[in-house]
């Protein structure tokens, strides 16, 4: 569910110190391997290929697709998905439609140009990726563009010897939607800054930075129902206006009241623009979160709502005093505000009460079980405003619950401490902000995971992800949740 395209932004091949550094491979098994399992932990850097040619790109059913062939074949397919795309020019950047292929996380137009997408084709993976037959939250057709695209793979080049999926955002739920269909094609999974804590958690949170603005700043919000696109980017134009000019108003509570609402939702103190050094760059950097979710409670929530024939999203039983702890409470006094005068305003306002039938479309277009079959490696910005952290909380929740832990890792990228607001964070601080190092990394981790039984642990990994990963870093709960 990213932010228009903020998804899109050394050799690959890791070398045997680097990899001695994580834990030692698991020992051996006298059970025969089958021949699937030979062919994924095959070491041939030269295996037989078609060339596809001109039928390297095209269309399945309404997905523009793109393939791109190394020299030498490792025999992986490297199959992305991308992030959300707005259905119509959207805020906060209101960029024409793309329906363009991609074949990974910086490449912007399916030619695999980008420096990632050429550093992984020199190291021998073949890289596929596709727009999706619709924009918006088009989950359902990602997984669909996914399974067409690796059959037109298999026909045109051959049938790989190992599959991984990775992708940003959107395109991270989507991966892992896959990954947990097709285990007879899927050997590995990288959700990058994924939705995995599934969408109607995910559209409750963003629901409640819309209920609170309008509560608290924006009387004239309006939370559901737009009629059409314009109406609901007229809604966030004045909403954001509103938001912008109660942050300034330290004197009149307002500065406070930005703050009571990025608390409630555990927005990041910390953004791509705003290192969150001081009091003044957090207010800066929640101010930039809200305005995020809020583009996504109202634009995002329009095309939404005509997908699932209505509001799918609910607060009846949001607890938000409840979600206001002391040192948030105390952050919010010394910008000059009352946190239970604020609670009393917001417990004053009428809920908000979803659409059984449309709350229930919403999760069949895809929810991860956390029934995981394959090696599966996440990477997510600890300060992302859009995507929240807490994703991987719930996501790794449900793994356990499954008894499917033992498959799952999760690595979490820190900001620098500082950065300029002109050159912005490197890593670590926004939405999918990750260095092209760290997206390698990962396609070398989970690899070593896969093909060579190197379990990778977060601090043994560091060598391969590089500067930014914090091994010992844990998100907490949702908000609103207790911590299981």
């Amino acid at each position: 569910m990213p932010v228009p395209h903020f998804t899109r932004g050394g050799a690959v091949a890791a070398t045997g110190a680097a990899l001695a550094l994580l834990l030692s491979a698991c020992g051996q098994d006298s059970t025969p391997l089958s021949d699937r399992q030979q062919d994924v932990r095959s070491s041939d850097t030269n295996v037989k290929m078609t060339d596809c040619a001109s039928q390297c790109t095209g269309e399945l059913d309404g997905a523009r697709y793109s393939i791109k062939l190394p020299v030498r074949w490792n025999g992986t397919l490297l199959l992305y998905s991308h992030g959300y795309r707005f259905a119509a020019p959207a805020p906060p950047s209101f960029d024409p439609v793309d329906t363009d292929a991609q074949v990974s996380s910086t490449d912007t137009d399916g030619t695999g140009s980008d420096p990632l997408s050429e550093s992984l084709l020199e190291a021998g993976y073949a890289l596929a990726g596709s727009s999706y037959k619709s924009n918006g939250w088009a989950a359902a057709d990602g997984v669909k563009a996914g399974e067409d695209l690796r059959a037109q793979f298999v026909k045109l080049v051959g049938t790989p010897k190992r599959t991984y999926l990775w992708g940003d955002s959107l395109g991270g739920l989507v991966t892992q939607l896959l990954a947990e269909k097709h285990p007879e094609w899927v050997d590995g999974a990288a959700p990058m800054c994924g939705v995995l804590a599934g969408p109607n958690y995910n559209f409750d949170a963003a629901l409640d930075v819309a209920f609170a603005v309008k509560a608290l700043i924006d009387p004239q919000l309006k939370l559901t129902g737009y009629t059409d696109q314009q109406d609901a980017s007229a809604n966030w134009q004045h909403a954001s206006e509103a938001v912008q000019k109660a942050a300034a108003d330290v004197a009149g509570g307002g500065t406070a009241k930005v703050m009571f609402i990025a608390s409630l939702v555990d927005a990041p103190t910390a953004t791509t623009t705003y290192d969150g050094h001081d009091l003044p760059s957090q207010v800066k950097a929640r101010v930039e979160a809200l305005l995020t979710a809020l583009a996504f409670g109202t634009s995002g929530r329009y095309e939404l709502e005509q997908r699932v024939g209505g509001n799918p999203s609910n607060n009846t039983e949001a607890d938000y005093p409840g979600r206001i702890d002391d040192a948030e409470a105390s952050l919010i006094g010394t910008v000059g505000g009352k946190v239970d005068t604020l609670q009393q305003q917001l417990e004053a306002a009428p809920r908000i009460t979803a659409d059984p039938t449309a709350r229930s479309a919403f999760d069949e277009l895809g929810d991860p079980t956390g029934k995981l079959t394959v090696p599966t490696v996440t990477m997510h910005t600890q300060q992302d405003p859009l995507v929240l952290v807490q994703n991987e909380t719930v996501f790794a929740a449900r793994a356990r619950a499954e008894q499917r832990g033992d498959k799952l890792v999760q690595f979490y990228i820190a900001p620098p401490k500082t950065y300029s607001e002109t050159e912005k964070a490197p890593y670590g601080a926004g939405h999918c902000r990750f260095s092209d190092g760290q997206r390698l990394g990962l396609v070398n981790v989970l690899d070593g995971w896969v093909r060579r039984s190197i379990y990778p642990s977060p601090a043994g990994s560091a060598v391969l992800i590089g500067e930014g990963i914090d091994p010992v870093y844990q998100p907490g709960p949702w908000p609103g949740e207790q911590s299981s």
